[in-house]
């Protein structure tokens, strides 16, 4: 079966954001490749000490998926530009798991719509302080 994973971008804060991800999902991260790590990237001789040691990729799972990043260089002329055209969407197992997760992901972002029982189950909206568009999403069975 494919599977469908979700890869973002970050303009430095690839590392900061993914801790910050660590420590509300739990579990360790299965790659963690800074640029200075990799043998060929083309321009890598034009990247300064701090670039290099930037994250060219990082990935957390979660659940059955992987949640992944890299930090985009402005030297290489790549900027990062938030927008609304995507959200992840998250579905805990409990209405408890929820509210951590809503409350967590939202510290330093901003709240869109708080937790609320809908027809299909509990839901919420939040930007979380990198930036990042969520959905907590608990189904009730």
């Amino acid at each position: 079966m494919t599977k469908l994973n979700c890869y973002l971008n970050f303009q430095g804060t690839s590392e900061e954001a993914f801790n910050f991800y660590k420590d509300i999902f739990g579990g360790e991260f299965s790659t963690v490749m800074r640029f200075k790590d990799v043998p060929v990237f083309p321009g890598k001789e034009k990247l300064n000490e701090a670039e290099l040691n930037k994250m060219m990729h990082i990935a957390l799972p979660i659940g059955d998926n992987v949640l992944m990043a890299t930090d985009m260089l402005e030297s290489q002329g790549q900027q990062v530009k938030t927008g609304n055209s995507s959200t992840l969407s998250v579905h805990p197992d409990s209405k408890p798991e929820a509210d951590r997760l809503y409350k967590e992901l939202s510290q330093g972002g901003k709240a869109h719509v708080p937790m609320t029982d809908m027809f299909w189950g509990y839901w919420g909206m939040l930007t979380d302080k990198y930036g990042v568009q969520w959905m907590v999403n608990y189904q009730k069975q």
